[in-house]
């Protein structure tokens, strides 16, 4: 793990969990904790998730759902044990392995969960600049293809079970195509920054051996206003709930 000077302590949740994350490289922010929270989760379940980072959305997910079994697959060393410490220190019932999720652990592939949740990387090959940073090129340029992140996803589902899914809007092509045959009942709920604005992120619910028809929800407004006015916090009523409190995604399920 790196040294104290390399890393961050930041709180998620009005204080509910705190991590450690590196102070340069990726770091997890709103995206992760709106994950946590459109699971449909309860307790005794059992969660994997796939490129866990360093653990937030699985952590969240923790605070607001107690007594879940959880269980990350990491592919970068130092983020796999950033995910055990922050694990350790907000007493959550994660293991961590680090592996890629492409060719995982044979004891992940005799198991079955009830979820599996990812935040797959947001950029095609390609579509932008490499980032300087190793750690946060590899988290958000996609080298792992997305038909293989969905694969495995649906390959560790148990029936009936749900796969959790958040991911830039550009993105959601691809990802409709790779669940295509693998899982069903789609659930797709945009998330807009203002009013009048277009979905810049979408979370994408689907179920093993669903058959409901797909299902796209009406956007959910983060923010307040037209325009941003001040550096006051300008967040929905909805959006303060789950980032503060904990509380859980506006996202029905079918």
């Amino acid at each position: 793990m790196s040294s104290e000077t390399d890393l961050t302590t930041d709180d998620f949740l009005g204080g509910r969990v705190t991590v450690h994350q590196p102070r340069k490289g990726f770091r997890s922010g709103v995206d992760a904790v709106f994950l946590a929270a459109a699971v449909p989760a309860f307790t005794g379940q059992t969660v994997l998730e796939l490129g866990c980072g360093a653990g937030v959305a699985s952590l969240c997910l923790n605070a607001r759902v107690a007594g879940l079994r959880l269980t990350g697959i990491e592919l970068q060393a130092e983020y796999a044990a950033l995910a055990r410490h922050n694990a350790a220190g907000n007493g959550a019932d994660l293991t961590v392995h680090q592996a890629d999720l492409a060719m995982l652990p044979p004891e992940l592939r005799q198991m079955q969960f009830d979820h599996v949740i990812a935040n797959p990387p947001y950029y095609a090959p390609g579509s932008r600049h490499s980032a300087k940073d190793e750690g946060r090129e590899t988290a958000l340029g996609e080298s792992t293809p997305m038909d293989t992140w969905v694969e495995v996803a649906a390959k560790r589902l148990a029936p009936k079970g749900y796969a959790t899914f958040i991911q830039r809007t550009d993105r959601l092509g691809d990802m409709i195509s790779a669940i295509s045959g693998r899982l069903g009942s789609i659930q797709i709920q945009p998330l807009a920054p203002r009013a009048n604005r277009d979905s810049h992120l979408v979370i994408l619910r689907a179920r093993k051996n669903g058959r409901a028809p797909l299902r796209l929800h009406a956007p959910l407004i983060m923010h307040e206003g037209a325009v941003h006015l001040s550096d006051a916090d300008d967040y929905m009523a909805w959006a303060v709930d789950v980032l503060r409190n904990g509380g859980p995604l506006p996202f029905a399920l079918l």
